[in-house]
């Protein structure tokens, strides 16, 4: 039998999982690298996924603790698409997936953390999935999660400049 050896899960493991809802304390830390926060808007943010499925594995999450999808007010609502929208445009610049999954987490059983709902924005690449996943039960991700996460929080910030030019200059 061969081994495959995945350390970084241990953190994972062996994190206590009571300490909180992640989605409600990591914006508050105002580390926005340590937690992987890429762009931060009124009602809602994006973050990487620290045990991806994929590289540039995002997630977009409304800032207010909510649970369901239709308790979201029209201006959340807006802005967690805008941000679903934007992720996408700049993984297609930023690493060029051939298509993407993309999920909304509602509830425990659904997979929401601590009751928080939130999006999730897998990037996919044909033949990104080989015998690893249905053998070995390993997924490999061929990128460091520091080097996809400055790659993509450029993008962001880029993102963000040139709509903040489009605003106050009235240039398109």
């Amino acid at each position: 039998m061969r081994y495959l050896w995945a350390p970084w899960r241990m953190d994972y493991i062996l994190k206590d999982k009571g300490m909180g809802c992640l989605f409600c304390m990591k914006p508050k830390q105002g580390k926005d690298r340590e937690n992987l926060i890429l762009c931060r808007g009124k009602h809602a943010f994006v973050m990487m996924n620290r045990y991806p499925y994929n590289n540039g594995h995002l997630m977009v999450v409304p800032h207010r603790h909510c649970t369901d999808l239709e308790d979201l007010n029209p201006l959340e609502s807006k802005e967690l698409f805008d941000l679903l929208k934007v992720s996408i445009r700049l993984l297609k610049s930023s690493l060029s997936p051939h298509g993407f999954n993309i999920g909304v987490n509602i509830g425990k059983v659904g997979g929401a953390g601590e009751d928080h709902l939130h999006f999730h924005i897998v990037p996919r690449w044909a033949g990104d999935t080989n015998f690893m996943p249905v053998l070995g039960e390993t997924k490999i991700v061929p990128e460091h999660l520091v080097n996809t996460y400055q790659r993509l929080r450029s993008a962001f910030i880029d993102h963000l400049k040139k709509r903040t030019r489009r605003k106050g200059g009235g240039k398109k």
